[in-house]
């Protein structure tokens, strides 16, 4: 069991997870504010060109809502029953969320990958500076430059 929990440790303490999990954070909130621009900015002006029907209250009616029916006595005869539908308009809702946030990840990663290969361009046209001379070239300059001297 110690093993186990040294382990678990090791995996949850390391840079990917604890990135992972910061993705993922920023990554809901991120998704929050991109279905706030497609409810609040995009669907309207959608749903104005096609007839202003708001896409969330798209729904086929499959059993009608059924009133509560009472007896001369108040005596329930029939309960009431919500409506059955089948809500496609959330999910064109949704699946156009997922579009727009898929987007703008792709948007977001393509540019982050174009700045690093810029980077790495960057460094790899930049010459790297000679070696230092090692000790044995030092020590030959200076017996070089002590017999010039004596000539």
């Amino acid at each position: 069991m110690g093993k186990f929990i040294e382990d678990f440790k090791a995996f949850a303490l390391k840079g990917n997870v604890v990135d992972m999990a910061v993705g993922v954070i920023i990554g809901g909130a991120f998704g929050k504010i991109v279905t706030s621009v497609v409810n609040d900015i995009i669907m309207p002006p959608l749903g104005l060109l096609i007839g202003g029907v708001n896409f969330s209250d798209l729904k086929l009616t499959l059993k009608d809502a059924v009133q509560e029916i009472k007896d001369e006595n108040g005596n329930v005869i029939t309960q009431a029953a919500d409506a059955v539908t089948f809500n496609y308009g959330a999910f064109l809702q949704n699946c156009i969320d997922f579009l727009i946030i898929a987007l703008a990840i792709f948007f977001l990663i393509k540019g982050i990958t174009k700045l690093t290969e810029l980077r790495k361009k960057k460094e790899a046209e930049t010459p790297a500076a000679p070696p230092a001379p090692s000790k044995e070239e030092l020590l030959l300059t200076e017996i070089r430059d002590l017999l010039k001297e004596k000539k």
